[in-house]
């Protein structure tokens, strides 16, 4: 609903006036107008009144720029500079912070090339790994320095959030009404499954005060790195919430642009610099996804009627969108997948190119021994243990690790990829039992290579979690290895042959 827009449009056409500012761009959003000028941007709050924000009074905008500031400075400093009046003279002439009386706030911003959002990035193409694991890195840090928040607001808001997608979808009638009965349905049942983990999130700490809106349109690439930006400021409740829900945007987002290995290494990256309490908590991943989709969906059908040319693209991603809440919230069964092999045969570089395509989304979950050893001695991945680190009473309890860990993520109805030598019996046996004693579907993959490939591959690894050298690759040519019962992988080509040989 539109307030005291009048006197807005004066602004806004102040400011797109050729005569004062004949470079201006102008973005709209539902809730924002930006105008791009030089090497500033200027957002302006739009006088509007949604159910969830409330713009309709200057002194509610000005209130709402203060907020957005202060909440937004923690994570884009070089982004965020002021907030800055728009005033009115005398003879009713306009400016930016002058004398006059503000009849308009704006926040004043750094430009930055938006052409580097990632949802700009990954419609591009596949996105950088490595930037996409700094994304990761990036939500891991807000969560950390994000104050603790009350948890029973958060858990009562998810029914409100799914029944009012809902009727907001059937007010608008552009999806089957079957549709979105079903995905109500679903969501419903989904939440009454996770009440109980989602009550037990709260006492650990892990409700906070988020970003709360981390689609890739607000993450962008400054300098090399990810910066988080346009959080949400007009409700801290909206932002109060699971960290992992916080997380699933991002995630959710990149499943949108059909980057599925995007996806998987920002769920990866987190669960890897994240508290392994994490891992107990992957049921709720298929809710948190769906609804943020269906969120998204909605966003885009309340900015359908302002869109001008692009009617039907907004139309496609709000149904691309709505599409993807119907698969999330229905996971099929997991699956376990073990990928054995002696060093350099590529077990990591598969699991890395495996995992996306295990259901359910966003793929499996890695785990792999060298970067469990490294956390059992409270180390870096890439830093160097010693020889003692590797006694086979170690290794033993590695391995029982990998096991309780894969069983922990396996029971939350997650698929896990498990990165191992696995070069004794006992040791294949037990993680194959463990997916038997859940019942669920188990792979098993070795690989196999020559040695001069072996230690080709070894010798050129950089700031890897594996310790092994060239010398001992060559001692596990004498490992006694046993029978194999396991699908056999000729990893000797490159990785992408190895992985063609294996599809899910």
């Amino acid at each position: 609903m539109r307030a005291d827009s009048p006197v807005q449009e004066r602004v806004f056409a102040y400011l797109t006036d050729p005569a004062t500012h004949p470079l201006v761009r102008r973005i709209d959003t539902h809730a924002a107008s930006v105008f791009l000028e030089g090497d500033r941007a200027l957002k302006l709050k739009r006088a509007v009144h949604f159910p969830y924000l409330d713009y309709s009074t200057l002194a509610k905008r000005k209130a709402a720029c203060d907020e957005e500031m202060r909440i937004n400075r923690q994570f884009a400093p070089q982004i965020y500079r002021r907030v800055v009046p728009i005033t009115q003279r005398k003879d009713g002439t306009l400016d930016i912070d002058g004398d006059g009386t503000p009849v308009e706030f704006a926040i004043e911003m750094t430009r930055f090339d938006e052409r580097q959002t990632f949802d700009h990035l990954a419609e591009a193409g596949p996105p950088d790994p490595a930037l996409v694991d700094a994304i990761a890195d990036v939500i891991a840090a807000s969560h950390v320095i994000a104050p603790p928040a009350p948890t029973e607001p958060w858990i009562a808001s998810i029914p409100a959030f799914i029944e009012g997608n809902s009727a907001a979808f059937r007010t608008a009638a552009c999806f089957a009404k079957s549709d979105v009965d079903e995905l109500e349905d679903a969501s419903l049942s989904s939440f009454s499954r996770i009440g109980g983990l989602l009550e037990e999130r709260g006492k650990q700490g892990y409700v906070r005060r988020c970003h709360g809106d981390l689609h890739l349109a607000n993450i962008v690439l400054i300098e090399g790195r990810p910066v988080l930006f346009d959080a949400i400021e007009f409700d801290p409740e909206i932002a109060s919430v699971d960290v992992l829900y916080d997380l699933a945007f991002a995630i959710m987002d990149f499943i949108r642009y059909d980057r599925h290995m995007a996806a998987n290494v920002v769920l990866n990256g987190y669960l890897a610099k994240t508290p392994n309490d994490n891992l107990d908590a992957l049921a709720a991943l298929p809710l948190f996804m769906s609804l943020r989709a269906a969120i998204r969906a909605n966003v885009l059908l309340a900015r359908f009627d302002r869109a001008r040319h692009d009617k039907a693209d907004v139309m496609q991603s709000a149904l691309a969108y709505f599409e993807l809440a119907k698969l999330a919230i229905r996971p099929p069964e997991p699956t376990l997948v073990a990928i054995g092999g002696l060093s350099g045969t590529g077990k990591s570089v598969l699991a890395r190119g495996l995992a996306p395509s295990v259901p359910p989304l966003p793929g499996a979950a890695i785990l792999r021994t060298d970067v469990l050893r490294k956390q059992l001695f409270y180390v870096h991945e890439t830093d160097r243990l010693p020889e003692s680190a590797y006694r086979p009473e170690i290794t033993e309890q590695i391995y029982e690790i990998l096991l309780q860990h894969a069983m922990r993520i396996l029971s939350q109805g997650h698929s896990v990829v498990v990165d191992a030598v696995f070069a004794h019996e006992s040791e294949r046996s037990a993680i194959r039992d463990a997916a038997r004693k859940l019942n669920i579907r188990f792979v098993g993959l070795f690989l196999v290579t020559d040695l001069a490939t072996r230690l080709s591959r070894v010798g050129r690894r950089e700031r890897d979690a594996s310790d092994a050298t060239p010398e001992i690759a060559g001692l596990q040519e004498k490992y006694d290895i046993g029978e194999v019962d396991w699908v056999i992988i000729d990893a000797s080509g490159t990785p992408e042959e190895t992985l063609k040989q294996w599809r899910f």
